[in-house]
């Protein structure tokens, strides 16, 4: 026999804080990303070649694609972002969005660039180093 599981008023409300909070999070980064996209693309463009994640030609052509890309999700809908970070959502625990879309755009699309020699370190050290930017661009803004 099939067991009926209720879901009480509380684990309801407490399920839709978790989600409110989470779309929230997500909106407010999105944001911070829109309004300061040129600076934003800079410093990760910079960070990555400095920190030699990405062997590159040419910077500026690497910081015309991330600007791209971050325009692209800027604009995207929401299933648009979750198809292209599936492959990485269990990079990390409670990953930002927007750190594991750029990630997932590096990893499988600029490696492909022309100007792109090669892309080294793990996916890990990819985000994190996204995620250092991300975090010091929120925390001025």
């Amino acid at each position: 026999m099939a067991k009926n599981f209720y879901t009480g008023n509380r684990e309801a409300k407490l399920l839709s804080k978790i989600e409110s909070s989470k779309e929230r999070e997500r909106f407010k980064t999105i944001s911070t990303i829109r309004d300061n996209i040129d600076l934003f693309s800079n410093k990760v463009s910079m960070k990555l070649i400095e920190s030699g994640l990405i062997e590159t030609v040419s910077k500026s052509s690497i910081e015309n694609q991330i600007v791209r890309c971050l325009d692209t999700l800027c604009k995207a809908e929401d299933f648009d972002i979750d198809y292209m970070v599936a492959p990485f959502r269990t990079l990390i625990s409670n990953p930002n969005i927007a750190c594991l879309y750029l990630t997932a755009f590096i990893v499988e699309k600029l490696l492909n660039h022309k100007d792109v020699i090669d892309v080294y370190g793990s996916d890990e050290d990819i985000y994190y180093c996204i995620q250092k930017e991300l975090t010091a661009l929120m925390a001025s803004a």
